[in-house]
């Protein structure tokens, strides 16, 4: 099949066109012929007119590439490499949603030829791959995994905004039924992986490695938070405290912030989701969960106390907040918690001003209710919740021209301004 793929013999298709499909596809169009399928037919117009949306690949690559872009599914059964990259998030009580995965299996079975190859790239529990999306690819096609058709997992490392660990950069997972799809797998992924190859032993163990990842890192951060609510109380700059540990040659470097999107904020409630099925529940994790879950309404009520400091009315008092994406430099708002922390301070009967220069206008106001503003009136205190380019480029005297007079407060949640200059040029501020 590698052959005939280098070859332009056979086609590979994409499922699923967001911020993992799209550089997929676009990557691969450079050595192969790719169809590239999503449901959405607003998404496939974009494309059709060479724009992107997610700002992971740029209009020009998608308008130079090759890449057969349809809604129309009928067109998967012209592939035999299939790669399935749709989300996996969690539904509102935090338990895992397979719909989409669920679904695009589903419409890939029913076009699913003989001989094809089928990788999942979504972040499951494992398990999800060989337990819950074989059978429904075997219902669909009438035919039998690891006889008629092979199915494998590669999971997904895309870091939306980061210009420097691409697709092509980082180490690839790749997992198979048996040792010939494997290679087959890594070589088709080699075509566009500049970077290692890893061939996991076991497709399970691909699926843990991926869930593990953002786990890891969730409960470091959450670490970080619950240093910041203590030096907070302790009037210590966490920050400075960081910097002094960072010179250990072992101190882990990581900050404190709100964490939300649809990776480190998500794939922690999976892993327990699986571990609780199995009788046991994990206390680590869950415990960093809960802390930063809870960090959203932890800045939203430290801003009420400084306002209080500053003397100003709690009741109607007029808050900007700089920056509404789940992280900085992309339009992505999905489980912003910016967002959870807007929500936190409307219960306060505080006005909120949203801007963002990067964020989905359509997605916020849809999903959210939340319009942005197109002319900022004077407020009576300043959030800097995301660290854009752009307000990194923003001089602390241009931010002090958004204020009332004698009103003084900046919450810079992730540190972006100097704290000893700000408070020299009179703000009282405050960080996590």
């Amino acid at each position: 099949m590698l052959e005939a793929i280098k070859d332009y013999k056979r086609s590979i298709a994409v499922v699923g066109l967001g911020y993992v499909g799209l550089p997929l596809a676009v990557a691969f169009s450079k050595h192969a012929s790719v169809i590239g399928y999503d449901s959405s037919e607003a998404k496939i117009s974009l494309y059709h007119q060479g724009i992107d949306p997610t700002n992971e690949v740029g209009g020009d690559s998608i308008r130079v590439s090759k890449i057969r872009f349809t809604s129309n599914s009928v067109h998967l059964r012209e592939a035999s490499f299939i790669i399935i990259a749709v989300p996996t998030p969690v539904d509102k009580h935090n338990k895992p949603d397979l719909s989409a995965l669920i679904s695009a299996s589903s419409i890939v079975g029913s076009h699913l030829q003989t001989g094809s190859i089928v990788v999942y790239e979504s972040t499951v529990y494992p398990g999800v791959t060989e337990d819950i999306c074989v059978p429904i690819l075997e219902q669909q096609s009438g035919l039998k995994a690891g006889i008629d058709f092979q199915v494998g997992y590669s999971p997904e490392r895309i870091n939306p905004g980061d210009n420097v660990h691409r697709l092509e950069t980082v180490v690839k997972i790749v997992a198979g039924p048996d040792e010939a799809t494997l290679e087959t797998i890594a070589g088709v992924y080699e075509l566009i992986v500049k970077a290692e190859v890893y061939r996991a032993p076991s497709i399970k163990v691909a699926e843990a490695a991926k869930v593990i990842e953002n786990a890891q890192r969730d409960i470091n951060i959450a670490f970080m938070n619950e240093l910041s609510i203590i030096f907070n109380r302790l009037g210590i700059d966490t920050l400075d405290v960081l910097k002094a540990a960072g010179t250990k040659w072992n101190f882990l470097n990581f900050q404190p912030g709100l964490v939300g999107g649809h990776c480190i904020g998500v794939d922690p409630y999976y892993l327990t989701y699986k571990a609780e099925e199995i009788g046991y529940h994990p206390e680590v994790i869950t415990a960093g969960r809960r802390i930063n879950d809870n960090m959203s309404k932890y800045v939203a009520d430290s801003l009420v106390k400084q306002l209080i400091y500053d003397n100003c009315s709690i009741k109607g008092a007029k808050v900007l907040v700089m920056g509404v994406t789940f992280k900085e430099n992309v339009p992505d708002v999905r489980n912003s918690k910016v967002v959870a922390m807007i929500r936190e301070l409307e219960q306060y009967h505080i006005d909120v001003v949203a801007v963002d220069p990067h964020a989905d206008h359509e997605v916020l106001n849809n999903e959210y209710g939340i319009e942005l503003a197109n002319e900022i009136p004077l407020v009576d205190a300043v959030i800097v919740a995301v660290n854009h380019k752009e307000y990194k480029n923003l001089a602390l005297d241009e931010l002090r021209s958004l204020y009332k007079p004698h009103r003084t407060v900046l919450i810079d949640i992730k540190g972006i301004y100097d704290r000893r200059e700000a408070e020299s040029k009179g703000f009282t501020y405050w960080r996590l």
